[in-house]
């Protein structure tokens, strides 16, 4: 699953902040022609600032785990497809990156064919070729290198027992490349999605003879419009300038504006929301990629025309939901599920979270996307503030006609499955005659807990994040029982093991008319939904300032933050 930085999501402001912001107003001016502010005329020039929370870490691409090719990420690094760099749902295509186009399946999708572009070159000028890329995949199997997305081991024919290049020099068979342009997959079985699976920076072409191992991090061999000039601290301050051997004429993705980007990460998110808020100095050419404004911070934004649009809202496929462990009673019982269900009150939730600004109500598991597959429906219309009074004839049929006690896991501190959203659910519930006793779980033990099968509560807070927009990774890891991992991380929490679902699933990623799968992933999602395995809460929004003199502000719903690779500072 795609973790993006969401650490700071939902955290308020204090007081100090929410004044220095109510300050800042004044001293911001709006922009004041055509060619000022966001809407402006984008030239090249200048240096984009990006201030985060959390640091680049593990910059080498064997190690990241980012779909799309990241943000930053895909400044230095090109992949055989990526995605599509426009606004809103059309962001949420795969297009063409290194490749010259998004492959070419056999017929049952098991052999994935691809040609690169002519012309693309590294940044010491020297020519990228087919058997870089297959280097590029075969070192992300490495033990030291790990941490990057887990498909290629399950996807690629010897890829599960495949050690790296390091231990084994052979490399995979399943890899060929019969020539300096062409590479060819072999995979297990069939995989319409495979182009999406392309886009993970795993796909970056590593020469052989450059690499050294963990110390790439340090200095990376760019293949996109910027290079690393240096590496601070694993990530906290990153600073690239432009590689003169990429060519705008081969890469229509990235626009590559600024001469310079300077990421400055491990501050405090209150902090960076006072600097863009203030647009001071360097701060006018400034953004960020992981730092929402908390609830206290839009109201007094909205306030105020010229920093209200300064605001970028974006959407990404993310589902916040209760979930069940069926193992445990009284959760076996679905009529004890679905009464929960019933009784929730989303918009006591949303407020828990923010308010509406910040979270949209979900009463689908699959995000409210097109691309998804999103099929609106609702198996347990519970409305906006819950039915406590069909869930109390529910709960009557479960045999508990009297009510019923249940315990919900949630973490300390966290603003996504937080003591908050926790007190939410037991209020609503407590109105159907269900009882809720909280139980806190210090932020590594709560996420221990949910992942392991012997572990698992009956009752926690969850959410699951797309590595990219389509039901696949999204349905699969939750709901498909050849997925229930007993020793290891589990996220198929309701340990589904339907032979139904697991051959849908299959069909599903046969096909390779990506909108034909969408159809039927939102299907299959109202499908689960009817056994009440989870309850989806809400979908997150996230709303993110970036400095007065930034231009070109592109959001997509792949990613649902600021996209680096579009923005202008002059």
């Amino acid at each position: 699953m795609r973790h993006p930085s969401r650490t700071n999501a939902r955290r308020a402001a204090a007081a100090s902040v929410s004044l220095a912001l109510a300050t800042a107003a004044v001293a911001c001016a709006g922009p004041k022609d055509k060619d000022e502010g966001a809407k402006g005329t984008p030239h090249k020039g200048g240096t984009l600032t990006i201030l985060n929370t959390e640091a680049q870490t593990d910059f080498d691409p064997a190690r990241l785990y980012t779909s799309g090719g990241g943000n930053v990420p895909s400044l230095v690094f090109r992949t055989l497809t990526t995605r599509n760099r426009a606004n809103g749902a059309a962001g949420s295509k795969v297009v063409p990156d290194l490749a010259t186009d998004l492959g070419t399946p056999s017929k049952n999708a098991t052999v994935w064919t691809y040609t690169l572009k002519k012309g693309i070159k590294y940044e010491d000028g020297s020519p990228i070729t087919s058997a870089d890329i297959k280097y590029g995949i075969e070192r992300s199997f490495a033990a030291e290198l790990s941490g990057g997305a887990p498909y290629l081991r399950d996807w690629l024919v010897g890829g599960a027992g495949y050690p790296g290049p390091y231990k084994d020099k052979k490399g995979l068979d399943s890899i060929e490349t019969p020539d300096a342009r062409t590479i060819v997959f072999h995979l297990n079985k069939p995989e319409g999605e495979f182009p999406f699976l392309a886009t993970q920076t795993q796909f970056t072409p590593v020469p052989r003879s450059k690499d050294d191992g963990t110390k790439y991090e340090n200095h990376p061999l760019s293949s996109g419009p910027y290079r690393v000039i240096s590496n601070e601290n694993d990530g906290e301050h990153l600073v690239l300038e432009r590689n003169r051997y990429w060519s705008a004429a081969n890469d229509t993705q990235r626009k590559s504006y600024p001469d310079r980007i300077d990421v400055r990460s491990g501050l405090d998110s209150a902090v960076i929301n006072q600097r863009l808020s203030a647009s001071q100095g360097t701060d006018a050419a400034a953004v960020t990629t992981d730092t929402n404004l908390g609830p206290a911070e839009l109201a007094k934004i909205s306030g105020d025309k010229s920093l209200a649009a300064r605001v970028g809202t974006g959407h990404f496929g993310y589902t916040n939901y209760l979930a069940f462990n069926p193992k445990v009673k009284p959760f076996d019982n679905p009529k004890v599920r679905e009464a929960i269900a019933y009784a929730i009150d989303r918009s006591s939730v949303i407020n828990a979270v923010g308010g509406t600004s910040l979270a949209e109500p979900a009463t689908t598991f699959l995000p409210n996307q097109e691309a998804f597959g999103y099929t609106p429906y609702d198996p347990f219309p519970a409305g906006k503030s819950g039915n406590p009074k069909k869930a109390r004839e529910v709960l009557a049929e479960a045999g508990y006609k009297h009510g019923i006690t249940l315990t919900l896991t949630h973490a300390n501190q966290d603003p996504e499955a937080g003591p908050e959203i926790a007190t939410a659910v037991q209020d609503a519930l407590k109105k159907a005659g269900i009882t809720v006793k909280l139980r806190g779980l210090e932020i590594n033990q709560y996420r221990d807990a949910y992942k392991d099968v012997k572990a698992e509560p009956g009752f926690f807070l969850a959410r699951w994040g797309a590595d990219w927009p389509s039901g696949g990774p999204f349905l699969a890891p939750i709901f498909d029982g050849r997925q229930v991992v007993k020793d290891g991380a589990n996220f198929n929490h309701a340990q589904l093991d339907d032979p139904a679902v697991n051959k849908e699933i299959d069909a599903i990623n046969k096909l390779t008319d990506l909108n034909a799968a969408a159809k039927r992933w939102g299907a299959l999602d109202k499908r689960i939904s009817a056994q009440a395995l989870d309850v989806p809460l809400f979908h997150p929004v996230y709303k993110r300032l970036y400095g007065k003199d930034v231009k070109n502000i592109v959001i997509s719903n792949w990613t649902g933050v600021l996209d680096v690779s579009q923005v202008a500072v002059k």
